[in-house]
């Protein structure tokens, strides 16, 4: 395969050589190959083997707990950097910097939409006009889709009259359907936006890439008041600023107190990950809303052919760079909408789509195997460190709950009547019972810490749906086994 050309690979089909594209068609079934290999075979071992299979749970489950505990003091100390980040005042600090005059920096917001009402869009629109970087300074792109019909292009455009003089340029693209090679979606509407911006406005006015940012948000994203001041300062002092991303940690606040409880759960878990990773920052990769430095956004091209393109821009990034790419992380919010619908049932299912749609990022696996066989630069070090905790990470999160609230019985229950009159037998429940009540610390700290970062409830609700809503918030986390298994193990094993 020619240098590079492996960048646009979205599957194994795109391939033309044969053998290339077994290969890759390979590393596509190993993430559902191990997950599905590890369920079933505790299945049928627990019949066959099951000391062994018992022997194998008591490990996993205290495993879990030391993965636990390590990912709860993470969390902690991660909340607590989040916490004292958002009362710095930003735009006081970039003032100090010295190396680079913080008001050559230039914020591009790039909006995709598709269909959403109104309201949503001008709302995103007034969090940014509320931000206190200054607006002679912030170019905002409202990406509409031509497939939604020209109700939405009329709307953009209407839209886009009421607030072009918000700011120091306001486009609306529209992205064609249909282009060969593209998959529908956000993906290819922000990378034809980011042509359009580049084409229209950048290149025009000769703005230096160096002196860009460009913010990639999902329409509902809402970014407090000192987001681009503190995105600035991380930008500017960072060593090799134009070779890193910049990743907020993503809360779900805007109608959180609207959302059901499981929807609830979902958010918050997906929250205090990210804000694990960010302790993490070596294995941290973009996710949903995040900002990436015009050099390497135009240079590496904005995925438009897959759907997990948040993670995708940065693992092009890594081999374009020879693995000299980051991700920095910011400790600062930004706040979007909770999965909610018109019924529980509608919730439910959209809840379970979104969930496969983020598991769809399993995609990456392949991706990363085939590039780093492709890019002998990265150093070999690296390489096996990325492809650990990704592949770790897709497995968890598709067999994990399983195996730690369903799979610690079947020994007993399949394993017959000799293995059941046997010492071990007879402690399996009670000991993975022990360890896993042990592990409930993590529970709870996700449930202290997420009550101290929820908005306070809207006063415009009646004060007895108020008290109902503050008090049901230590008591969703009762749900969290199924919610895990529901919305955790199944849409990943869908996706995979």
């Amino acid at each position: 395969m020619d240098k590079k050309d492996y960048l646009d690979i979205s599957k194994a089909s795109d391939i033309k050589d044969k053998k290339e594209r077994a290969l890759y068609r390979f590393f596509e079934i190993i993430p559902g190959v191990i997950s599905l290999s590890t369920l079933l075979g505790v299945l049928v071992f627990s019949w066959l083997l099951p000391s062994w299979v018992a022997i194998f749970i008591i490990c996993f489950c205290f495993y879990y707990l030391f993965r636990i505990l390590y990912f709860s003091l993470n969390q902690v100390v991660g909340y607590f950097r989040v916490k004292r980040n958002m009362k710095i005042n930003w735009l006081k600090e970039i003032k100090k910097i010295r190396k680079k005059n913080w008001k050559d920096i230039y914020q591009v917001v790039i909006l995709p939409t598709y269909k959403e009402p109104r309201e949503i869009i001008e709302e995103t629109l007034e969090s940014l006009i509320k931000a206190d970087y200054p607006k002679e300074k912030m170019i905002v792109v409202l990406a509409a889709e031509q497939r939604a019909g020209k109700v939405f292009e009329n709307q953009a455009k209407d839209i886009a009259k009421k607030y072009s003089d918000k700011f120091f340029k306001f486009l609306v693209s529209v992205h064609p359907d249909g282009i060969k090679g593209e998959i529908a979606g956000k993906g290819s509407n922000t990378a034809y936006a980011g042509k359009e911006v580049k084409e229209k406005i950048i290149d025009k006015l000769g703005i230096p890439y160096e002196n860009i940012l460009i913010s990639t948000f999902d329409i509902d994203t809402k970014v407090f008041a000192q987001y681009f001041s503190c995105l600035t300062w991380y930008y500017l002092t960072e060593e090799n600023p134009e070779r890193a991303s910049y990743q907020p940690v993503p809360v779900y606040n805007n109608n959180i107190w609207k959302a059901s409880a499981f929807a609830r759960i979902v958010s918050t878990s997906n929250t205090f990950w990210q804000m694990i990773m960010q302790e993490r920052s070596e294995k941290l990769t973009t996710y949903s809303s995040h900002s990436t430095p015009a050099k390497a956004f135009f240079e590496v091209g904005y995925p438009n052919n897959v759907v997990s393109d948040d993670s995708r821009i940065f693992w092009r990034a890594y081999l374009q760079y020879d693995g000299n790419y980051r991700v920095v992380p910011m400790y600062y919010l930004a706040s979007m909408d909770a999965v909610m619908a018109n019924n529980f049932l509608r919730t439910t299912i959209n809840q379970y789509k979104q969930q496969k749609r983020w598991a769809w990022g399993c995609a990456e696996i392949p991706y990363i195997m085939f590039g780093f066989l492709n890019n002998k630069k990265v150093p070999l070090t690296a390489k096996i460190g990325h492809l650990y905790t990704i592949l770790d990470g897709f497995w968890s999160w598709a067999t994990s709950a399983l195996l730690l609230f369903l799979l610690g019985w079947l020994p007993i229950l399949l394993g017959g009547q000799k293995f059941n009159f046997t010492v071990l037998s007879f402690n399996l429940p009670i000991l993975t019972s022990q360890i896993m009540t042990v592990s409930m610390v993590g529970m709870f700290v996700s449930a202290i810490l997420s009550t101290m970062l929820l908005p306070p409830v809207p006063k415009e609700m009646k004060w007895y749906i108020r008290w109902i809503k503050k008090s049901t918030v230590f008591v969703q986390w009762v749900f969290l086994p199924v919610t895990l298994i529901l919305f955790g193990s199944l849409p990943a094993l869908d996706a995979q």
